[in-house]
């Protein structure tokens, strides 16, 4: 049988999910064929020499800082990658075409799912990046309003000094989507009141490395239910998958 090989794109990505994931997704399942490996480039006009250099590679995960800047090297997008603008799978088609995919959103989904209940019903995105856009697409599917958190003020979006109180009475759902609290730098945070959690709020983070991160800690310690990045990129992966093999 022939090679198929798998990777991630990204940058200073040693510390990735995906390669440990698939290893040992491929060794377990018996994938003899199948072979993951980092490509971690330091700009995206990188990415064409990988494709170049490497025939055997079927498809890929795209991480930060590259989930937008890989679409004009693309082929084709999906209809939700298009309407999210943003990438995380990377499909080879049979004709060698490169088709862009995103499952962030569908691991977001299933995930925050289960920790819904009826008063959830607003939710404050923290970050605009390609993972923000994700989530977004993913409340909109979930009948969810939400608003977006930047540094800076922009229309339709708050900035982070204008949380208050009274926003946190209003939004009963805090997502990170922000790379804030990743190993190594584990005690940065998005600098928002956390004073006003409570016991009726979601705390999400997307980050999974460490588990807990400040931003999850303090929300926790005000009563809020809390969960990290992990199960979401499992989900993704499981999805990623079932692209590379249809």
């Amino acid at each position: 049988m022939s090679k198929r090989q798998f990777g991630l794109l990204g940058r200073n990505i040693s510390y990735s999910f995906s390669k440990k994931y698939f290893t040992e997704f491929f060794s377990l399942g018996n994938y003899d064929t199948c072979t993951y490996e980092n490509f971690d480039i330091q700009t995206i006009e990188a990415f064409p020499n990988i494709i170049a250099s490497t025939p055997d590679l079927k498809g890929m995960n795209v991480t930060i800082p590259y989930k937008e800047a890989v679409i004009p090297y693309l082929d084709k997008l999906s209809k939700s990658a298009a309407q999210i603008e943003a990438v995380n799978v990377i499909r080879f088609t049979r004709k060698g075409k490169l088709k862009g995919y995103n499952s962030d959103y569908y691991g977001f989904m299933k995930s925050l799912q289960p920790l819904l209940l009826s008063h959830h019903k607003k939710a404050l995105v923290l970050g605009t990046g390609g993972a923000a856009k994700a989530v977004a697409f993913a409340l909109d599917r979930l009948g969810l309003s939400y608003t977006y958190v930047s540094r800076e003020a922009r229309e339709g979006m708050l900035d982070y000094a204008a949380i208050t109180a009274t926003t946190f009475e209003k939004y009963h759902i805090v997502i990170n989507c922000t790379p804030l609290g990743t190993s190594p730098n584990t005690e940065a945070i998005p600098p928002i009141p956390y004073a006003y959690f409570t016991a009726d709020h979601i705390a999400f983070d997307l980050v999974y490395n460490p588990e807990e991160t400040q931003f999850l800690k303090k929300a926790k310690a005000n009563g809020a239910v809390i969960k990290n990045g992990y199960e979401m990129l499992v989900f993704q992966a499981e999805k990623a998958w079932k692209i590379w093999n249809k």
